[in-house]
């Protein structure tokens, strides 16, 4: 019997199935990677949310975690993943200035936002107004990391190249069957596909799609990722990623043209010099109402586990909530109440149309 049977190998995926055999623990992951909003995704880790000048939730012990994963994964696969890498917000006008300021002498956001104006000049970016810093920044080749990890899963016979059909489920008193394999849990990390999953389609998954360039731009000179109302980020030789896009209807992910026009509109408030794009691509990213991950145990079944919820930000969130997960079902350490699927549970009771709590 295995410990742990895991369904999906996106970031969440691939992060609870490294914290588990890091403790000795017996894995096998199921995808046949319908999902791709890992694969597809910017990459970027940012501890403040620039639009609103907050802190994202948890950020420094997410970033804690976050880079010794990433070190230890590096190490572990022989391949570089973490880039460590400037944020610039580029400001639009004085008051915007001021508020950066501002934003930067609270408590939580000084360890986070540098106070010293970046005046530096950018081919073909004009910036009358400077940047501001955002310190312990960077971003992830996740595309890169999810290949390179499932080429390792596979030499390791860790990865079941399939769908996953929940008719093949069987909860057992200690454990659960799928097909011919027994495990003592079972951890849903399918992203937005968990719409189809029938023990936790309950739960308000609402996928955002996103919608990304990578961009040729030989004018333009960046040593720094550039945020305003999008990304810039350098990838060398001349190629950029840039987005993203945010669309609450559309759950495909093809691009269109709508998100295609969106990015080429933002793009040349930025930047003054020709560019071209080179590939266009899209994904839908599990996103909750409250911004918060989808973590815990079944109301019933024991065995079934759910690691979900991670939106925009899966690259820092994967780590620190595959951890506590972890810790949940092997220590019974509570999880986090914003976190814990039980915020939930009249939602739960009202899918087997309960009248009251």
């Amino acid at each position: 019997m295995l410990d742990y049977l895991i369904v999906g190998s996106g970031l969440a995926g691939i992060s609870f199935a490294e914290i588990a055999l890091k403790n000795n623990k017996t894995i096998l992951i199921v995808d046949n990677k319908s999902q791709n909003s890992s694969r597809v995704a910017g990459g970027l880790y940012n501890p403040v949310i620039l639009k609103r000048f907050s802190e994202v939730w948890k950020a420094q012990e997410q970033l804690v975690q976050m880079n010794e994963f990433y070190d230890q994964i590096e190490e572990k696969l022989q391949e570089k993943f973490n880039f460590k890498m400037p944020v610039l917000r580029k400001f639009f006008s004085i008051e915007e200035q001021n508020n950066w300021f501002s934003a930067s002498d609270k408590i939580n956001l000084a360890p986070f936002l540098s106070t010293k104006l970046i005046t530096k000049k950018y081919n073909s970016i004009d910036s009358p107004y400077d940047y501001g810093e955002v310190l312990h920044t960077g971003y992830v080749k996740t595309s890169l990391l999810l290949d390179t990890y499932r080429e390792y899963l596979l030499k390791n016979n860790l990865l079941l190249e399939d769908s996953f059909h929940s008719s093949f489920l069987e909860v057992l008193d200690k454990g659960i069957q799928y097909k011919n394999i027994q495990a003592r849990h079972i951890i849903f990390a399918e992203g937005f596909g968990m719409q189809k999953n029938p023990y936790f389609n309950y739960l308000p998954l609402d996928g955002t799609k996103g919608e990304l360039f990578i961009i040729k731009a030989p004018k333009l000179n960046l040593d720094v990722i550039v945020n305003t109302s999008v990304f810039i980020l350098p990838l060398g030789g001349n190629l950029f990623k840039v987005g993203a896009t945010y669309n609450w209807h559309d759950k495909t992910d093809a691009p269109t043209e709508e998100g295609k026009q969106e990015l080429l509109d933002r793009i040349k408030e930025i930047i003054t010099c020709d560019f071209e794009i080179i590939k266009h691509f899209g994904g839908v990213r599990p996103t909750v109402a409250d911004r918060r991950p989808l973590l815990g145990t079944h109301e019933v079944y024991k065995s079934l586990h759910i690691l979900n919820g991670l939106g925009t930000r899966g690259v820092m969130l994967g780590p620190s909530m595959a951890k506590a997960l972890y810790d949940h079902i092997e220590n019974n350490i509570p999880l986090n109440r914003e976190a814990d699927i039980k915020r939930f549970h009249k939602r739960y009771l009202k899918s087997l149309n309960y009248d009251r709590p």
